[in-house]
């Protein structure tokens, strides 16, 4: 069980690196939708559009980028068996079983993993 941990951790780490690129590709398309508001007041209509836009990529990318910071600061720990760190995994994996098709995935196999009897031995306190 302790090799489950560990790719866990594992998993954790490189899930949280690519939903960080993709928060920072998102705010890439933010900013090229503000840089149309720019443009659009200069030549007439669609600052209104481009705004709304440049809002919705901002918000998702900033949702992206804390979601996938979360996943890389619990699974370092969760691979030198911290408690806290199970218990923050056991909540992202849960939130993550609604992001289909690879959340789905992750978060099985995390709860599957954290919630064996076995897992749970793994883990000490830190006090």
């Amino acid at each position: 069980m302790s090799s489950h941990v560990d790719f866990v951790g594992v998993l954790f780490i490189i899930w949280g690196i690519l939903t960080t690129l993709v928060g920072l590709s998102t705010l890439a398309l933010a900013v090229a939708a503000a840089s149309i508001i720019t443009s659009a007041s200069r030549g007439g209509g669609g600052q209104f559009a481009a705004g709304v836009t440049a809002a919705a990529f901002m918000t998702l990318a900033v949702i992206a980028i804390v979601w996938g910071l979360a996943h890389v600061a619990v699974g370092i720990p969760l691979r030198r068996r911290h408690h806290a760190a199970r218990v923050l995994a056991l909540v992202l994996g849960a939130i993550d079983l609604l992001l289909l098709p690879y959340g789905t995935a992750l978060g099985c196999y995390a709860l599957w993993v954290l919630l064996n009897e076995e897992g749970k031995k793994l883990f000490i306190e830190h006090g």
